[in-house]
Parts: structure tokens; sequence; C-alpha cells
């Protein structure tokens, strides 16, 4: 494959929400141009970018997926490389949408038009407004029943604005749709079944007025952010094509506006349209705004930015890594700055190593294509880095630059994880290990008070794919246990207390007294610590030691083993002796201290409250709200889109462990739910007590059994 260089490169995401048909899209896009040879299924196995195990047997996107259409518009005729990201839509998997996000140049926003505008829409628009990603609509699965074009239109603007513009309208609805109306060109696209190939001719007459209509409408919100064109629309009443063209492509690169299409992707209707749009219209790699690094890791040191020119020192970005049983480790890369030759060896800024990057390749899905190099704004993939994992920036020696790597919200729910045999137990940690290292939102480790190895993630079903993983890729068995809800413990009042350690043991003897004053702070605050020590009663040298033992006490908790949050410890006296006292009496003493203050500051546990959102058809609104106050939730509203009420509540995490059994259930199976972290509160009494008195027989059974 030629390599491409930046200017005809374009770089777009595909994102939204589950179902909305992003991995049939892509593979309609890869059909119509000429990169498979037959138009795959989801539904068989058979899409290129749904190509893991675990989402062929599943049905949906886990991982985002990269692949490349190489295009030619009517107005370039050389052809453009169209890298394309296919992205998770379910809300489960969605940190790895917003990971893959960093990658690309811009965001293609598919919406069901059936369903219209969900929860994971509105995500991944913000994510796009985070990363200043300019965004294209589609409203996709035009020929379902009940779909509706003017509906998923008027909520879509409703939601973000007069800027979300048609620039293109169907032709028809349901299983009469069979193609679309261009409203830039005035001409119409129709379409034979699965062909990808549009015959272009006049707009039929029953339609003329009302495309008539939105070409007007399009045109007056083109000049409408330019004042040259809205000269020329005052003086004329309309925009040539051309300048219409040129206006609408500086509108959408300055996302004041969102165009919109319609499509079919799993009937390959409005593939090609959809390619000269993203050809003609989207920006390419060169256009970005400099990008923006650091002179130290984690955005510490002097700011740095640099241009994605060819001219610049290379500088690569690792945005996702994939651990193969039979490769190894495979990277994802996106060419920041200058220009990767296959074979080069170069810098791990991060890590501070150098990696030799041998076959560089282009992915198709699951296939790569080796290229001898890689522009700035280019993405491509490399097999068998020795150190290097997501987020690290790697380029030419003495040009050091760090890019930030993308900060995933932390796991929310966690599961006891067993394994089956003395052999699993010894393959587990390395098995483990690799699949940290392709999902960063995972979390692994063994718990203090418990001694159970605990796996986190973002709900049930991401915990259950990493045991499918386990087992079938690595040949590991493991059993779960049931969900660990991550309590933590802080206090209510302020108290006070000292913390002394002595002991002699003939030699030299062990001294350190620790006076410590502890209060609570707002919800979400964490810990402060404040050094308040005058007169020297405790040598400089010794604070840290004294705040490294609050902190490991604070993470033991007190009253069931979950961690401290929310409270601050002010160090304001203490005792020392010149001979006796150490770096390690002076921890003991902070852990004394916390200890003695914790007996005096009404302890409490606090739970993880989510904001939830049920959606379901009308009939069964009534049974839901029974449930989720049933389940100590507090309704906070409802919404009608359509035919389908929208339950928002705030619900304990602990109450809704089980929920979505009882979600099918109570609405046939025609419901679903999103739920998210809102904040930690208060456990009501009468339950703190079960859960203390539960969390202890755990860690008394635990010790047990390992004795």
């Amino acid at each position: 494959m030629k390599a491409y260089s930046g200017e005809n490169i374009r770089t777009v995401a595909l994102t939204g929400h589950g179902d909305t048909g992003k991995t049939s899209l892509v593979a309609a896009l890869l059909y119509t141009a000429g990169l498979t040879d037959r138009l795959g299924r989801v539904e068989d196995g058979q899409s290129v970018t749904d190509f893991d195990e675990e989402e062929i047997q599943r049905g949906v996107s886990i991982w985002s997926a990269l692949a490349h259409a190489e295009w030619s518009t009517p107005s370039q005729k050389e052809k453009v490389k169209i890298n394309l990201i296919d992205t998770p839509g379910y809300n489960l998997f969605i940190n790895d949408t917003k990971a893959a996000l960093v990658a690309a140049e811009s965001s293609l926003i598919l919406v069901d038009a059936v369903s219209g505008p969900e929860v994971v829409t509105e995500k991944v628009w913000d994510y796009a407004v985070e990363y200043d990603l300019p965004r294209v609509f589609v409203i996709n699965k035009m020929d379902r029943d009940n779909a509706s074009f003017e509906r998923t239109l008027a909520a879509l603007q409703e939601r973000f604005g007069r800027g979300v513009v048609p620039m293109a309208l169907p032709l028809g609805e349901e299983k009469n749709f069979r193609g679309l109306i261009d409203l830039v060109g005035m001409k119409a696209w129709s379409y034979e079944a699965s062909s990808g190939k549009a015959a272009v001719g006049d707009i039929p007459a029953e339609l003329a007025e009302a495309a008539k209509k939105a070409h007007e409408a399009l045109v007056e919100m083109v000049a409408e952010g330019d004042d040259k064109l809205l000269e020329e629309f005052f003086e004329k009443g309309t925009l040539p094509e051309e300048d219409l063209r040129k206006g609408l492509r500086a509108a959408l690169r300055a996302q004041r506006l969102f165009p919109l299409a319609p499509a079919c992707g799993l009937r390959n209707i409005g593939s090609d349209y959809l390619l000269n749009l993203l050809a003609d219209y989207l920006p390419n790699a060169l256009e970005r705004k400099e990008t923006v690094g650091y002179s130290e890791p984690d955005r510490k040191g002097e700011q740095i930015t640099r241009a994605v020119k060819d001219g610049e020192p290379l500088a690569v970005f690792v945005w996702k890594t994939l651990a193969d049983p039979y490769a190894g480790r495979i990277s994802y890369f996106k060419v920041q700055s200058g220009v990767l030759k296959n074979d080069a060896t170069i810098q791990n800024y991060t890590r501070g190593t150098n990696e030799r990057f041998q076959h560089i390749s282009v992915a198709q899905g699951k296939t790569h294509t080796q290229v001898a190099e890689l522009h700035a704004g280019d993405i491509g993939v490399v097999g068998k880095l020795k150190e290097t994992l997501t987020g690290d920036t790697l380029g030419a020696k003495g040009s050091a630059i760090h890019y930030p790597p993308v900060k995933l919200p932390e796991p929310l729910i966690s599961f006891a994880v067993e394994p089956k045999t003395r052999q699993d137990e010894e393959k587990m940690s390395t098995a483990m290990h690799k699949i940290l290292e392709e999902d960063p939102s995972l979390r692994y480790g063994r718990e203090t008070q418990t001694r159970q190895f605990l796996l986190s993630g973002s709900g049930q079903q991401h915990v259950e794919v990493v045991v499918s993983k386990l087992k079938k890729r690595y040949g590991v068995q493991v059993t779960l246990k049931a969900p660990k809800v991550p309590y933590r413990e802080t206090i209510r009042v302020r108290a006070q207390a000292e913390g002394r350690h002595k002991k002699q043991t003939g030699g030299r003897g062990q001294f350190g007294v620790a006076r410590i004053k502890m209060e609570p702070l707002a919800r979400g605050s964490g810990f402060e610590f404040v050094n308040d020590v005058f007169g020297g009663a405790i040598p400089k040298n010794y604070i840290p030691s004294v705040e490294k033992g609050l902190v490991e006490a604070a993470g033991r908790g007190y009253l069931a083993g979950y961690p401290m949050v929310d409270f601050k410890v002010i160090l304001y006296d203490g005792q020392y002796h010149d001979v006796d006292s150490s770096d390690m009496a002076f921890k003991i003493a902070g852990s004394l201290a916390f200890k003695k203050c914790m007996e005096r500051a009404r302890p409490a546990l606090l739970e993880p409250v989510m904001n939830v959102e049920v959606y379901a058809p009308q009939e069964f609104s009534g049974d839901l709200m029974g449930d989720i106050s049933a389940r100590r939730g507090r309704i906070q509203g409802m919404d009608s889109r359509g035919p389908t009420t929208v339950v928002k509540a705030l619900v304990p995490m602990a109450e809704m462990l089980e929920f979505a059994t009882n979600l099918t259930s109570l609405t046939q199976g025609r419901g679903s739910y999103h739920m998210e972290f809102a904040r930690y509160d208060f456990v009501p009494p009468e339950l703190e007590q079960k859960i203390i008195a539960q969390a202890q027989a755990g860690q008394e059974e635990q010790v047990e059994k390992e004795a």
C-alpha cells in the first residue's frame, strides 16, 4: 500500500449508542470502496471490525477497531485515505471509545432512525467536544419499521442545537427507503439492493418542494457564519454550489454546523455518498490545530506545542494495545509529527528506553499490511514492542514531548476472582497482566483485608468478558464470587488523639509520639494532610513518616476494612528522642493516632449512589418506578421519547446488582438501562451494621481458610 501524505488523510471515529449500526456501516463503506469483496454482516460474524471471538459471540463491539478506505471523489480525483475507527456503543465498553477518539480528527455520530438520540449519543458528543473534533450525524437504519427522519432530526436539534442541519433528505422511509436527496448538488441518489452505487438523477416531483425548502435552510445556515457569504446571499438570494460547498466545509471544521445525512448500512444505501462527504468535507490530518504535550509525563513540566507536519521532529503516540496470544503485544499508534520509517529505532520518552519499529503496518480489522513509512497524521500498528504501553509517547532522540494519556473513569464494580486449580492460579497473574495492558479501565489486585484477588470493571458484563477471555485465550479458568460494592468509610465529627509508640528491647529502642486532629471534609474531597508542628516537636524528616502511617491506616479502614475518604488530618504536636526515634517509630505513631481518633470521630460507611436512566415502553413505567423505589431509589423525573419512557433516578449501587434480571422480567425483555456514578452518600444505620458484620465475618473466614 502506498504511503499517504497528511493532506490526503482523513481519520474519523464512528461513534454512537449501541445497536445504531456502526460496524455494519464500516462494512458497507469498505465494500463500496472496493477494499472487501463482500458486504460483511455482524450477524454472520463476518464484519471486518468485529473480529474478536467475544464480539462475534455476543454480536456487539467491545473494543475499538481500525480499518481504512481509499476513495476519490468527483471534486478530488486523487485518492484519499480514510482511516475508520469503529468504536463500542454500549455503556459498559464506552471507555474504549473515549480512548480511541484521541487518534481521530473528526467524529461520525450514528443515530437510530427509530430510537433517536440516546444516552451514549450525548456521551460521544461530549467526548468530541472535549477533544475538539468536528461532528457529522448519520441517521442510520432508515429501513426499519417506525423509522422517522423528521422525528429524529427534531430530537437531535432539540438536544444539540439548530447547528444540526441536513445535507441530505431520505428517499422514502421504512421498507420504502431507497436512497437520498443531496441538498448541495440538488440531485436524487437512488440505490439498487446492496450495490453501494447510486443512480444519480433528478429529484422526484413529489419531493421537489420539500427539497427546495431544505436546500434554502441549509444555504441560510451556511451563510449566517460568514460575512462574505452572507453578503452574497443577500445579493443573490442563494449561494452558488461551489461557494456553498466551501462555506459548509468551513462551518463544519469550525464546529459551527453539524451536517446530517440518512443511510442504511445493512442494505448499503448511502455509503458512496458518505465516502464523498468524509473525503470532501472533513478536515485532513494537517488541518488539525497544533498538538499539545509536556516536557515531562503526566501533564507535568513545560507545555510544548508542535505542528502536525512531516518536517517536525518525529513523535508517535500509542493510543491502544492488543495482547495477542500468538503475535504478542500489538501497539496501535498515531504519528503526531514527522515521518516514521519502517525498521526505525526510536526513543520511548515515557520509559526512557529504545524501541525498534519493525514491520510497521496499516490495519484492516485483524489483517495487517506492511508499509514502508507513515506520515504525520496517519495511524499504524506495530508488533512486539518490548516495554511500550498505551499512553506512551515515542520519537526522535533529543526532541522529547509527552502527550498526556486519556483519563478514564474508575471502575464501578468489583468481583472476587478465584482460580479453579493450582495450575490456573500459576497462570492467572501473567494472563491478567496481559489483559490489563489492553484494557486500562480494568483494575486487578489483592485486597489486604480479605486476601482476595479483586477484578474491577465498568459492570458485570465487562468483568464476564475478561473471565471468558482468560479461558479462551489463555486457558485459565476462574470462578467469580459475588460483586463487591466499593463502600468507603468516613467520619462525621472532629476528634483529636495522641499516637505513642515506645519500645525498649535492651539496645536501641523505638520512640515516636504524634498528636493529630481529624475533621470531616465535603464529599469527594479525598484526604488532606496538614503539617502544623512548630518548634521542632517532631523533626521535619519524620513528618512524611507520620503521614505515611496515616495513609496506610486509612487505606485499611476502621469499621469494615474499606478505605477512608473525605477527611483532613492536622499534625500539630509530638515528641521525639535523639537516639530512639526513627521513620518506622513515627509511622507506627501516626497509625496509632489514626485508630484512637476514629474511636471518637463517629465513623460511618459511605455507599456509591448511581445516576440511573431506564428506557422502556410507556406501559411499564408504573412497575418500573415501583421497583426502583423498592431499591431505595429516588425518582428524579420522567421523559417521553416517542413510544419510549425514560425514568431517571438516583439508586444505591448495592441495589442495582441484580436489576438487569428484574428489568428483563418487568418489561418482557423490551427495557434497557444505563447507569453511571453520581456520588457517595451515607449508608442508612440499619444497613450499616449488617454490612460491617458481613465484612468482619468475611475477613475471619478468609483468615481461617488460609490458616
